[in-house]
């Protein structure tokens, strides 16, 4: 009976690896075994991990905090502009009993890299605040800080849920839902176009960065990988720390839903 076609290279193999040193030999094992243990332990960590934070973003005095302490006691609370983050345990008013970790991050220019950076791999949602009674005055503000989070790598592979909490509602000069969702996509649209050319790898991203939305195409929030949501609230409400008319019904409905 004639004996395999791969006989003659399988015998040369072995002569050669008897050849070798075998202390040779083990080192050559062992660093395929660690390329091999590595491999699958970030596969398996990357598409195990259950996120479960919220984080509360925004530009400086859009009422983040306040919301945090409305959404977690419901009480009115003086506040101050933060400069480190603040979480603790948030129950969802659903019938699932869903908890998670809501966490307010500073809103201050200078610090809010370190912060995302820190807590971006643990989002399940982004609460985005905006100040919509001055909105007309931030929309740029608040554009370039939407865009950072957008075209970032890490949360567009994760796509968290988005939600936009139009804030400060109670304000007679307040801008609707609607009307920030149609200029924050206009503002956004331009953005895209004066940054573009960072853009160079072929798959549209460098530095980290991903390319927002669809090529060849006005922007829309429809366009991105995650859920997208806009709600209008008040964390305040119009009588303030005396009473307890703030407006918070659509954003938990929104976080209900994760």
């Amino acid at each position: 009976m004639a004996g395999s076609p791969f006989e003659p290279y399988i015998e040369s193999l072995r002569q050669q690896l008897e050849e070798q040193d075998p202390v040779f030999l083990i080192g050559v094992i062992v660093a395929l075994a660690v390329v091999v243990i590595t491999f699958f332990l970030k596969y398996f960590l990357t598409s195990k991990t259950v996120r479960t934070s919220v984080l509360l973003v925004g530009l400086c005095d859009s009422g983040k905090t306040l919301l945090f302490s409305r959404l977690l006691s419901g009480k009115f609370k003086r506040t101050q502009t933060s400069i480190t983050d603040s979480s603790a345990p948030y129950k969802a008013k659903n019938d699932r009993g869903s908890t998670w970790t809501l966490i307010d991050l500073p809103g201050h220019d200078s610090l809010r890299p370190q912060y995302l950076e820190k807590f971006k791999s643990a989002a399940r949602a982004i609460v985005f605040v905006v100040d919509s009674a001055i909105f007309q005055k931030e929309v740029r503000d608040v554009a370039e800080f939407l865009y950072v989070l957008l075209t970032d790598a890490v949360i567009t592979r994760n796509a968290p849920a988005l939600v936009v909490a139009c804030n400060k509602q109670d304000i007679t000069m307040a801008k609707s839902a609607k009307l920030i969702q149609q200029q924050l996509e206009k503002e956004l649209n331009t953005l895209r176009v004066t940054r573009s050319a960072a853009l160079s790898s072929q798959d549209g991203s460098v530095g980290g960065s991903m390319y927002l939305g669809k090529k060849g195409k006005d922007f829309e929030f429809s366009q991105l990988p995650m859920k997208v949501e806009f709600v209008e609230c008040s964390a305040r409400g119009s009588k303030g720390e005396d009473g307890g008319d703030a407006d918070m019904e659509l954003l938990e409905k929104a976080l209900a839903k994760l």
